[in-house]
Order: structure tokens, then sequence, then C-alpha cells
């Protein structure tokens, strides 16, 4: 059987393979693109006439609340300062057993804690026990001791 010089070219051909790399901006290019819009159909005209009035809608319920609880508003935080004090030894040996005292009721609390509760118990009081708390504190130089 005789070979036609089409078939015979077709024989000829190297034939080319395509790699993935090669392939793949075709299929970039096929995804790239955006989704075609879904057609939207219009309502057929009837031959009836159309009542045009607009009627409100009917009231709702209250909106519903979600069962899940809202985030609390995270809270900022608050900025700490370092501050130094002069105090009587007297009154640090009291803070030492106010420590002592809490660990023996199972809290374990900083110097910088009590003196926070301290202030905290102080902003409660009405003006008469203040001024006598106040006035029971004793005046100290302030300042860096003495060495000696």
């Amino acid at each position: 059987m005789a070979q036609t010089p089409s078939n015979t070219a077709a024989q000829k051909r190297p034939v080319t393979k395509t790699t993935p790399a090669a392939a793949a901006p075709k299929a970039v290019k096929a995804a790239s693109k955006p989704p075609a819009k879904p057609a939207t159909k219009t309502p057929a005209k009837s031959a009836a006439p159309v009542d045009k009035t607009v009627i409100p809608p009917a009231p709702t319920a209250a909106p519903k609340t979600s069962t899940t609880p809202a985030k609390p508003a995270k809270e900022k935080k608050v900025k700490v300062v370092r501050d130094s004090f002069t105090l009587p030894k007297t009154e640090l040996l009291q803070i030492a057993d106010m420590k002592k005292r809490a660990m023996a009721l199972g809290v374990e609390v900083k110097k910088s804690e009590l003196i926070r509760a301290g202030l905290q118990a102080l902003s409660t009081m009405t003006d008469a026990p203040f001024k006598k708390a106040l006035g029971n504190v004793p005046t100290i130089k302030t300042g860096r001791p003495a060495k000696g």
C-alpha cells in the first residue's frame, strides 16, 4: 500500500510533549478570569394592570440575639510606673508580717500588691476616718537614708 504525502509528513514530524510548566500559563489565565455573572431574568409583563401602592412591611419581632456571648472589648493595659519611696524599717517589717498573714490565708501577695490594697482601703473611707488614718502616720524625712 502506498503512503500518501500527508501520512508521511505526520510520521516524520517530531512529537512534542507539553510539560506541566508550559501548560501552566494557560491554566493560570483560565483561573484568573472572574466568574461570569449569573444572568438575571426579568419578570414577564402581564397584560393585567399592576397595583403600585406600597405596602409597608409588617413589624418584625425584636432583633434576634445571638446565642454566643459577644466578645468583651479588650481592656486597655494600665501603664505601670516604677517609683521609690522611703519608709521606716518598722513599717517595712509590717509589710513582711502582712505577707506572712496572707500566706497563712492561702494568698500569695507581693509588697506592691499590699500597698495597692491599702490604697484601695483608704480610698473607700469617708473623710473622718481617712483624716484619722493620715494623722496616725508620722512624718519622716524624705530621701535616701544616710549611710552609717
